[in-house]
């Protein structure tokens, strides 16, 4: 027996007209229709997921993605849920919306303090009158005091007193337009951090504990030149030597009119953190490290103005050289979180190795580029014995 092979007939649906306005997820699974060969033969599926309410097209010719204006965030896991394409826009959050719902976060235990002409924003905890003594904390670039908020409040439940300032430009504190009292110069950096410890009567010596990139770095060489002021000093996760990775933020924020492009961007400082880190920030924490951002354009150009300023190369080999054997005789702690994607362990370890009788070295395994925020009860923990 002879069997032949036809072309298949277009598949047709019998729904009357009643039905097609009745017809719902649960009665349709698929349609699909063959097309001429002058359409190519292409076949589309639909699916129609009743559950979630959505439609979702796939077309077998035609991998590529839906244009989304949004596309840029999608790539940044805490920002998926925060800014999205709705399906009637006027209807859903917008940048005055989305500021109106996080307007009020980020501020625990802080308050704005002036100081010669610029206002910082500062978070305290604990007794200034305790024995147990003050402790500073510093950021790094581009985030802000915020990420030691669960630190303090534990080391402020031991007994000590803990001030963590947004350095001007970042967070909630002051940012001056450039040429307008400030231009974000190192030296500059440091007499205002002057400033503020003399406003605060941040009496000396004090405990000192510093993180990140740039204003970190700023942090640490304010340090050299104020050795007497300090007791014992903490190094959270911070380019140290000269062999320290630059991360590409910092790079492109370098080359000339990409770099204004690439700093205006609400997600600048989430983004940074997601990346340097093996973890994604919940939705209210990155709230409040974009709230600066979505604010006004400032941190953005603040940001631009203080990377164009810095010499990475002449800073890092201050430090290295600073705190070598027979330069510093402080004791330091480098607590050093090993899943940090923009340092490696070996920049803590050469660190340590420039001066190995003062220098100890605590890894802290988990915990990326940002110890204090990815997990703070390990970095209380080093803090608590080293003090």
């Amino acid at each position: 027996m002879a069997w032949t092979l036809s072309a298949p007939s277009p598949l047709t649906l019998p729904i009357s007209s009643t039905d097609r306005t009745t017809l719902t997820a649960d009665t349709v699974k698929c349609h699909s229709a063959w097309r001429s060969n002058s359409e190519r033969k292409r076949a589309t599926r639909i699916i129609i997921n009743a559950s979630q309410g959505e439609t979702n097209s796939d077309d077998s010719d035609n991998d590529s993605p839906a244009f989304n204006p949004f596309g840029f965030v999608t790539d940044n896991p805490s920002s998926r849920s925060a800014i999205q394409l709705p399906e009637s826009p006027a209807e859903d959050g917008n940048v005055g919306q989305m500021l109106y719902r996080i307007e009020d976060k980020g501020r625990e235990y802080g308050k704005y303090i002036k100081c010669g002409n610029l206002v910082w924003f500062v978070r305290r905890t604990g007794s200034p009158e305790t024995r147990r003594g003050t402790i500073v904390f510093l950021h790094g670039a581009p985030t802000q005091s915020y990420s030691y908020r669960n630190v303090m409040s534990q080391m402020s439940d031991s007994g000590f007193h803990c001030i963590a300032p947004d350095w001007i430009g970042f967070g909630f504190s002051d940012k001056p337009q450039p040429g307008y009292g400030f231009d974000y110069t190192e030296k500059e950096f440091h007499e205002e951090l002057d400033k503020l410890l003399d406003g605060l009567e941040v009496k000396s010596p004090f405990f000192l504990v510093v993180q990140g990139f740039l204003v970190g770095s700023y942090g640490l060489t304010w340090a050299l030149k104020n050795q007497s002021k300090i007791s014992k000093l903490v190094i959270l996760n911070s380019p140290l030597t000269v062999s320290s990775p630059t991360p590409g933020l910092f790079t492109k924020l370098r080359i000339p009119l990409y770099g204004e492009f690439t700093c205006q961007s609400a997600i600048t400082a989430e983004r940074f953190i997601e990346a340097g880190s093996p973890y994604v920030l919940k939705l209210e924490k990155a709230d409040v490290y974009r709230l600066p951002y979505l604010s006004s354009s400032a941190p953005d150009f603040a940001l631009l103005e203080a990377t164009r300023k810095i010499n990475f190369t002449n800073t890092l080999s201050q430090i290295a050289s600073g705190f070598a054997s027979g330069s510093w005789d402080k004791p330091v702690l480098v607590a050093w979180g090993i899943s940090d994607k923009y340092l490696p362990q070996s920049v803590a370890e050469e660190f340590q190795k420039g001066n190995p009788e003062v220098v100890k070295l605590n890894l802290i395994e988990g915990a990326g580029h940002m110890p204090q925020e990815d997990w703070p009860e390990k970095v209380v923990d080093a803090l608590r014995l080293f003090f």
